[in-house]
């Protein structure tokens, strides 16, 4: 915080720390006499009115504000009448042209040497123009500024001679810029001025001490206005050039080195050189930018600061020390800054070797190496030239300017160099455009390649997969075969036994003896003997006799399939296929109605109607309709051209045929031919190929099962084929899309071949879909049947619900299961947030640790409740009714003549035969899942109809709440343990919370006040180093062991003594 001044309301304007006495208008520094009031005092309230509008002129801070008002009314009337007397004569002190006009003067004076006398005299007006801009209302200074007072000011300063230049009247020309600083509007005025910091700068060429260190302070307090840092940098450029100084910042590390004359004790100077190099380099860019404060930082080193810091050291000054304390503090954190950035504790920048090093380990193995060498190449080929170092001079700045640069090209610094870095990295990135378009050609390529290989995969993927299913459909066929072949071994002895029992009873009823006992054993599963066989029938024909009882109520063994035997004479046609003679009655009877029309010019647009069948005109209008008659009626050639069905274009009022070339026929609807030819772009096939993957039912997996889906959207349908049928001798000129449409209409049965092999393709898919929830059904309920530890929990939940309950609710056999998801609805009365099952559950934790673990015996419960059975049984009816599709559509195939290519009957048989297997299988599963479902429902005594989705769906919501209610009980059993160490954490960090908010907001207030209050109070605060206070708090904590050279302390002086060689060096070019 800046140091308060002391003193009475105006206390902050004063150099020193004497009160200071008021001293409205004063005329050259003589204080206010008293006077003499011509009118009354009014009343206090009419006076405190009035000396409001005065204090609010004034332009005064809150505490100088709250002084002036606690004056006496006797003093605020005398202010009052004695500003009002000067605001009415124009020819007073208190109006800015008398000033300006004095200084005017004064500069076309400055030729001629004055005398001592003169000098008095413009020291003096000088000073009470200070004092005005200091102490007159606002509207002085907005006339001043409005006279442009600041340019005579300037002007003033730009036209001095050297006498002037050391004499008083320089220190007082910086105090009035100083005093309309000080005011907010003034220093926005001096800052927007383009060339007044660089004026003001130039003072620093006078050898007078005070004048040094007011303007210093000047400088200082800018880099801490916003937007003044950037000024200041660039004044420290104009003044390089002005003094001609080799280096910016040489004159002022000079001055900070002197210690002979009147130097030798000047701690003044010393201590606003230090608090203006602290501001230079903490505040504006420096503020959160590492790479500036090292570069701005880098040039004072180079100058030599850091053996003249051990020098200053010996004046044991605790503000100059404090300054000097601040800059080593920051220089030691940001080198500790740099060296994380390399993983290291501290950086040699004395060394070259060191910082190589660094630089290469950071560099290797990465593409910036090569470019490292090639830089250190080509630093060797520099010209050798000692006396002018210019090519690293040149080097140096680029480095600088990319370094500092931000994404936007501004430099925080004045650019050594005018280079935009982000152009360049821009143009530097199109070279590489050749190279990037080089490897997209290259991964085409690979992706072309990838595809091929992936397709390639695809055909060995799915030939592996078809030979386990054959394999596995083979053994099974092999089990069941040999299942079979035992029963049949076992059913023959059985019936040779009952043959010998047979004619021994028969032996004894001829006999009329006893009839023997059955040796046959009770139970094997053998029925009685059939009947005799009946009378012959007519015609002599013997009915073949009954077939052999199987045991156990076997079915009898299926027949042996037919192998390709023809249909006996006379048969009809199996459904589905093609008619007799291609021929129907329907088209033989429309040929018999057929009239003779005129043939168009050209083809034609269809016209979708809907036709009336021949068999129902009869008794219509439609019989004595003579359309050969209304055709004479109709311009023929204006028909033909109006509505055929080539592509035209209007050219001068009259339609003509586009040419030959872009002519294209198109029958189909536009928007589903629009849609068909963009799917067959995305193939990316010709008819043919598409054509014989449907032929050999994409043995190669040519076609994906997504495409496949969509190609079953664009089946030509019956009107579609008749009109491209009409249309097959212009086949060259259909468009795409009806050209595909009418070549796939030409393979047989088409629309169910891509049904056979999307369910082929989908087949696997849809397997793998149903028989985890078959079989989630099947093991959820088992699990949920078996479970001993959900049995013994529905017996604590029985036993709780009956304790709880009196009445005619209470003294229950058993509960519903739907009631174990009410159980967290029953809160308790002590804390809301524990239920019912909270506590059951600590219950079980503590008695019946096995039942706590319940979600690990019924695993598969929460799969079972996704299980919707519904969709389940369509999923099962959906490849059920496929399966039964593709037998039908390949008995079709087998009772016909198979074409070359097609391999249909192949490919299907097998994929029927073992689908069929695999299907069974599921259906098997699916009839122990209904049944053990069946069961499970009896067993808890829910409804029959309930559904697995609600019967399981009960348990995955318990089970999520039974696990969530495990959690919280062990959140609050920590909970409860650490409440009161979590207590005290918690009022330590809300106590440093506040602590830190409230430091963050005193630094703003501060910032705020340095920006916007009094710029003396500002330039006290650096002065004192109070702005750098917080700063030096942080740092001190950090500061408990040096790292590197640079510490606070006195040594490695031939370090300190080698950045004073490299000043001297860079003296010499």
């Amino acid at each position: 915080m800046p140091r308060k001044r002391r003193g009475g309301w105006c206390g902050c304007f004063g150099g020193g720390d004497d009160v200071p006495e008021i001293t409205y208008g004063v005329d050259n520094g003589i204080g206010l006499q008293p006077m003499e009031l011509s009118t009354p005092m009014p009343p206090p309230e009419e006076l405190n009115v009035k000396f409001a509008e005065l204090v609010d002129e004034l332009d005064l801070t809150e505490p100088h504000r709250q002084a002036m008002f606690n004056l006496p009314d006797e003093k605020k009337w005398q202010i009052y009448c004695s500003k009002k007397k000067e605001q009415d004569d124009p020819s007073s002190t208190s109006w800015p042209d008398y000033y300006i006009d004095r200084l005017n003067s004064m500069s076309t004076l400055t030729v001629f040497a004055p005398d001592e006398e003169e000098i008095d005299v413009r020291t003096k007006l000088a000073d009470s123009l200070k004092t005005a801009l200091r102490t007159q209302p606002m509207r002085f200074v907005m006339r001043f500024i409005e006279l442009d007072g600041l340019s005579c000011l300037l002007n003033f300063l730009s036209k001095m001679d050297y006498d002037t230049i050391e004499s008083p009247i320089h220190t007082s020309i910086i105090g009035c810029i100083k005093a309309l600083m000080n005011n907010s509007h003034g220093r926005q005025h001096v800052l927007s001025h383009p060339a007044g910091i660089n004026i003001i700068a130039q003072s620093l060429s006078s050898e007078n001490i005070k004048t040094k260190v007011a303007l210093l302070e000047i400088l200082g307090a800018v880099c801490l206005v916003p937007g003044g840092h950037r000024k200041v940098l660039e004044s420290m450029c104009h003044y390089q050039k002005y003094a001609s100084e080799r280096t910016r910042f040489q004159s002022i590390i000079n001055d900070l080195d002197r210690s002979t004359g009147r130097y030798r004790d000047e701690v003044n100077l010393k201590t606003a050189i230090m608090s203006f190099i602290n501001a230079a380099l903490k505040y504006g860019a420096g503020e959160d930018n590492l790479e500036f404060r090292i570069h701005l930082r880098y040039e004072f080193l180079m100058l030599g600061i850091q053996p003249i810091i051990d020098k200053l050291r010996t004046h044991e000054n605790a503000t100059l020390d404090r300054h000097l304390d601040f800059f080593e503090m920051v220089r030691n954190e940001d080198e500790r800054e740099l060296a994380k950035r390399f993983d290291t504790v501290h950086i040699d920048t004395h060394s070259a070797t060191s910082m190589f090093e660094l630089l290469r380990k950071k560099l290797s193995h990465t593409t910036a190496y090569p470019h490292l060498l090639s830089l250190l190449q080509h630093f060797l080929l520099l010209p050798r030239v000692k006396t002018h170092p210019h090519h690293w001079v040149m080097i140096d700045r680029l480095i600088q300017e990319v370094v500092l640069q931000y994404e936007n090209g501004e430099n925080p610094d004045v650019a050594p160099v005018e280079l935009n870095v982000k152009q360049m990295m821009e143009h530097m990135a199109n070279e590489d455009e050749l190279v990037r378009k080089q490897k997209e050609e290259f991964d085409k390529e690979r992706e072309e390649m990838r595809s091929h290989l992936e397709k390639k995969e695809r055909e060995c993927e799915a030939k592996a997969e078809e030979k386990e299913e054959l394999m596995n459909a083979l053994n099974q066929m092999k089990a069941k075969l040999e299942r079979e072949t035992a029963s049949l071994i076992e059913a023959q002895q059985q019936i040779s036994l009952l043959s010998q029992e047979l004619s021994s009873v028969r032996a004894a009823a001829s006999k009329g003896g006893p009839l023997p006992e059955s040796n046959v054993p009770v139970g094997s599963g053998v029925s009685a003997p059939p009947p005799p066989p009946p009378a012959p029938m007519m015609g002599g024909a013997v009915p073949p006799p009954p077939p052999p009882p199987m045991l156990g109520g076997l079915p009898p063994p299926p027949p042996p399939p037919m192998m390709n035997i023809p249909p006996p004479p006379g048969a009809p046609p199996p459904p589905g296929g093609p008619p007799i003679f291609g021929m129907t009655a329907l088209d033989t009877a429309g040929q018999q109605r057929k009239k003779n029309l005129p043939k168009p010019s050209n083809p034609l647009k269809s016209f979708n109607w809907a036709k009336l069948p021949d068999a129902q005109v009869q008794g219509t209008l439609w019989q004595d309709v003579n359309d050969a008659l209304a055709v004479k009626v109709i311009d023929l050639e204006e028909f033909d051209k109006t509505f055929s069905a080539f592509q035209r274009t209007k050219d001068d009022e009259e339609m003509t045929i586009i040419k030959s070339k872009s002519k294209e026929l198109s029958v189909v609807d536009g928007r589903r031919a629009q849609n068909c030819t963009i799917l067959l772009s995305k193939l990316k096939m010709t008819n043919d190929e598409i054509a014989k993957a449907v032929m050999t039912m994409d043995q190669k997996e040519d076609i994906t099962k997504d495409m496949l889906e969509q190609i079953l959207k664009f089946v030509p349908t019956p009107e579609e084929i008749s009109l491209l049928e009409e249309h097959k001798h212009d086949i060259d000129q259909m468009a795409r899309a009806d050209r595909f449409l009418y070549e796939m209409s030409k393979i047989t049965h088409y629309e169910q071949r891509l049904k056979s092999l999307f369910f082929k393709k989908k087949f696997g898919e849809r397997m793998s879909e149903c028989k985890p929830k078959v079989e989630a059904l099947l093991h959820g309920s088992k699990e949920t049947q078996r479970s001993k530890r959900l049995r013994k929990l529905l017996e604590v939940v029985l036993a709780v619900g009956n304790y709880m309950n009196r009445g005619n609710r209470g003294n229950a056999v058993g509960f519903r299961i739907s009631s174990l998801n009410k159980i967290i609805d029953t809160k308790s009365s002590i804390d809301r947030n524990i239920t019912l099952l909270h506590y059951i559950l600590e219950t079980l934790q503590k008695k019946l640790p096995d039942v706590y673990k319940l979600e690990e015996e019924i695993p598969h419960v929460r799969e079972a409740a996704k299980v919707s059975n519904t969709e389940l049984q369509k999923e099962i009816g959906v490849l059920r009714s496929g399966l039964k599709e593709c037998e039908r559509e390949l008995e079709f195939h087998k009772n016909r003549t198979t074409a070359r290519g097609d391999k249909y009957v192949s490919v299907m048989s097998d994929f029927l035969t073992v689908a069929s297997l695999r299907f069974s299988e599921l259906e098997d599963i699916s009839v122990n899942a209904k049944d053990r479902y069946s069961r499970v429902l009896k067993h808890f005594g829910e409804d029959p109809k309930t559904t697995p989705e609600d019967f399981f769906g009960v348990f995955d919501v318990f089970l999520q709440s039974f696990s969530e209610a495990k959690v919280d009980n062990e959140n609050y059993k920590k909970k409860k343990a650490e409440e009161e160490k979590r207590k005290k954490i918690e009022q330590e960090r809300l106590e440093k919370e506040r602590q830190r908010k409230a430091s963050k907001q005193g630094k703003q207030g501060n910032r705020g006040k340095n920006q916007q209050g009094e710029f003396d109070d500002l330039i006290s605060a650096l002065r004192t180093g109070d702005v750098f206070g917080e700063d030096m708090a942080k740092l001190r904590k950090n500061r408990k062991r040096p790292v590197g050279p640079v510490g606070v302390g006195h040594g490695k002086k031939p370090e300190y003594s080698r950045e004073r060689v490299g000043m001297k060096a860079g003296k010499k070019f």
